[in-house]
């Protein structure tokens, strides 16, 4: 027996949290009834990275999809929630809105903000006091673990170098990374397992300075840079295959030779 709901041509906020509700009410459906925040956290970061890959392909039918499915993941948290008593959907939207209006003072308030960066500023600065955030230190233990580790890497850095510790210029970021190349070269000759992951990751962390100095993201970098790789072995098997040449059995000249010509065919 279908549950009671009247259906319209247009829907609103009010009619998804209803749904989410129905869906999640003891004749509602039984997958739904089943999930908890715990069951359902890699579909929000699933549908949250299918949110980015429509931005990045200018797909707007597909982005206002996407942005729906991560609507409805909020809506079925909220409801979880309201189920227990401690909050609902309303609530979030009260906090958000109230959040957005104190660390816009220069909106809100009499605080001035020319440009871009002073906006920044005033949000961090605001943040750090709603928070009881008084050292750089806690609002670097704030950044979440679960983040990428390219991102939270740049954050942590960026809250480092706002905090006054941070080189002078590019030349110091560029001479940690050879530092750190020779300290891996050395925990490698070493044979040294621990050492060499210990190092390896300094070695990342270094790349990610010189990314903050050169104004790159280093997640889209490593992103563009695996998506070029995959463009490229594509063109070689290709023209292994045209070629008649069995990539297992080529030699390291012969497969060097299809990549250059790969990425002659390739180029962006």
């Amino acid at each position: 027996m279908a549950v009671e709901f009247k259906q319209k041509d247009k829907y609103s906020i009010d009619d998804l949290i209803a749904i989410v509700t129905l869906l999640r009410a003891p004749d509602g459906c039984p997958w739904d009834r089943a999930q908890t925040h715990t069951s359902i956290k890699k579909n929000f970061i699933e549908e949250t990275y299918e949110v980015i890959e429509a931005i990045n392909q200018k797909n707007k039918p597909g982005l206002k999809e996407e942005l729906g499915d991560v609507l409805l993941q909020i809506a079925l948290h909220c409801e979880m929630e309201r189920e227990e008593g401690s909050f609902d959907f309303n609530d979030v939207c009260n906090d958000i809105c109230k959040k957005l209006i104190i660390r816009h003072p220069h909106v809100f308030g009499d605080v001035k903000a020319d440009n871009v960066d002073d906006a920044l500023s005033n949000w961090e600065a605001v943040k750090l006091k709603t928070k009881g955030m008084n050292k750089p230190g806690l609002s670097m233990s704030a950044i979440p673990n679960e983040l990428p580790a390219l991102m939270r890497a740049q954050k942590v850095q960026s809250k480092a170098s706002k905090a006054g510790f941070d080189w002078k210029d590019i030349s110091g970021a560029f001479s940690k990374v050879y530092e750190e190349i020779n300290e891996l070269n050395n925990a490698i000759d070493r044979n040294d397992s621990p050492d060499i992951e210990d190092e390896f990751g300094d070695l990342l962390f270094s790349c990610v300075n010189v990314s903050r100095f050169i104004g790159v993201d280093s997640e889209e970098a490593l992103k563009n840079a695996t998506d070029k790789f995959i463009r490229r072995f594509n063109a070689v098997e290709q023209l292994a295959e045209e070629k008649g040449i069995s990539m297992n059995d080529s030699s390291l000249n012969e497969l060097d030779l299809l990549w250059d010509n790969a990425k002659e065919i390739t180029a962006d």
